[in-house]
């Protein structure tokens, strides 16, 4: 089943039911645009700005409801304990979850608040009139800290899947083609390190895995980022949330030709994101120092992305230069996202030339 037949379906069915799960009557409900590979259809719900809503209905069979449950468990507890996210609201059932059946096939429905304000590409990446940048990268890491704040007490009550029981060797045999033989074994000597390591509770708990100006709102009158979209959350080290920020702190200066003044600038982007982090938790240096190590994690995890989204959309695997640099930088042990060595181009950020795989 592909999105739009799921959009259909939506529109001529799932829809009225939702919306006397939830009470929507009085709301404007329209479709939201889905990223390439969404596991998800989205709407939001408009009731003239007042208790906006956002509807979620998941139709891949990739996730049990346990795992939906212990997800929606998770944003609540953020939620009670004072972490800025989307609240996800109850049915008129008292459930955070609902399940709806149509032509034998199983959707699984959640409603979230919407969180106040826009997404930056929505303001054309322009922050607050008169405000320094700085602000939002302290407020950046400010929120995430708060988040692992809350996460170091959480105990689940519906067990949430550790990133291990993705992300594995079986896993990656299974999806990566068999003709990406370094590839596959640069990412498997990558989770044997990964395995090693102590995992105390002040640095491994739950992490939103996903965390990015796409997956939070920004209010452009105070500042305030609200997130959501914890759908890959999992239970991981808190240093990788930290390193998708610094790996997506590299858009700022991305067409710097100077690698110093790139350099310069990540140092200063990064020390400014970790003191609005650390005025809400603790984080150990020597964590710290493993930043390279994590953001290598990341490179990863966006190769296995594409991936998986070549894979549910029944393409054949293919390689394009966005994912030919990734590939390069993971088989060629180049650190940093390759962001600091010659690899690195300024007139076309990120990208590696084509190769067949």
């Amino acid at each position: 089943m592909i999105h739009k037949e799921v959009v259909k379906i939506a529109d001529d069915y799932l829809l009225s039911i939702i919306t006397k799960l939830y009470g929507l009557n009085s709301y404007q409900i329209n479709s939201i645009n889905a990223h390439d590979g969404g596991r998800n259809v989205a709407y939001s719900c408009e009731n003239q700005g007042e208790n906006d809503k956002i509807i979620r209905i998941a139709f891949l069979p990739d996730r049990k409801r346990e795992d939906f449950i212990s997800e929606l468990e998770y944003v609540r507890f953020l939620y009670d304990g004072g972490g800025s996210v989307s609240n996800v609201v109850n049915s008129r059932n008292g459930n955070l979850l609902e399940e709806v059946v149509y032509d034998g096939h199983r959707y699984f429905v959640c409603v979230f608040e919407k969180a106040r304000g826009k997404l930056f590409w929505e303001n054309g990446y322009r922050y607050r009139e008169g405000v320094p940048l700085t602000e939002y990268f302290y407020n950046c890491g400010q929120t995430l800290g708060k988040l692992h704040k809350l996460s170091k007490e959480y105990t689940p009550v519906h067990k949430r899947y550790s990133f291990f029981e993705k992300y594995n060797a079986d896993y990656i045999n299974q999806l990566i083609p068999g003709s990406l033989t370094l590839l596959k074994e640069k990412m498997i000597d990558l989770l044997k390190t990964l395995e090693g390591m102590d995992r105390a509770r002040e640095s491994f708990g739950m992490v939103h895995f996903d965390y990015n100006d796409g997956n939070y709102m920004i209010d452009f009158t105070t500042g305030q980022i609200t997130v959501f979209d914890f759908d890959n959350s999992c239970f991981f080290w808190y240093l990788y949330d930290l390193a998708n920020v610094w790996a997506n702190g590299c858009g700022w200066i991305r067409f710097e030709k100077d690698v110093e003044k790139r350099q310069k600038f990540m140092k200063n982007y990064f020390e400014t994101v970790l003191a609005g982090y650390k005025s809400e938790t603790e984080i150990d240096e020597a964590m710290l120092e493993k930043l390279p190590l994590f953001i290598k994690v990341t490179v990863m995890e966006n190769i296995i992305d594409t991936f998986e989204v070549m894979h549910n959309s029944g393409e054949k695997p293919e390689c394009d230069e966005e994912l030919a640099y990734l590939i390069k930088c993971m088989e060629d042990d180049i650190p940093h996202k390759g962001f600091f060595d010659e690899i690195y181009s300024s007139i076309e950020p990120f990208v590696y030339k084509k190769r067949n795989i």
